[in-house]
């Protein structure tokens, strides 16, 4: 190498080992993200040789899944009752006959404080 070469290179030498770092990095990067992939969608991993490498299932797994299957549908059960409820309360808050008694409510209200110091409440 000469030394106008050299002098040529060396200015840009940062540039050259800041992008060399970036693909680097990007390549450690997507090496992280497919393994997450893969691990993600079940996939079995590779070992350093080539070996697989999956993850170890036992039964106590597989029933804790179960479990968990289980409770999930019994709690979307209840959540769908817990709506139909709520729909129902709703319907009856809103109903007009319900402001109604609301209001007799609040006149009765004063009137029976009124009575109670009486002693003929």
């Amino acid at each position: 190498m000469s030394v106008d070469a050299a002098a040529t290179i060396i200015p840009h030498l940062p540039w050259i080992i800041g992008g060399a770092l970036m693909v680097g990095g990007a390549g450690v990067l997507g090496w992280v993200y497919t393994t997450r992939l893969r691990i993600q969608h079940g996939y079995p991993l590779e070992g350093a040789w080539g070996q697989s490498i999956t993850p170890v299932t036992d039964n106590q797994a597989k029933q804790r899944v179960t479990l968990l299957t289980q409770e999930n549908a019994e709690l979307r059960a209840e959540i769908g009752a817990m709506k139909d409820r709520l729909a129902n309360v709703e319907r009856i808050v809103t109903d007009g006959g319900y402001h109604l008694s609301s209001e007799i409510d609040k006149l009765r209200g004063p009137a029976l404080e009124n009575r109670q110091d009486e002693g003929t409440a």
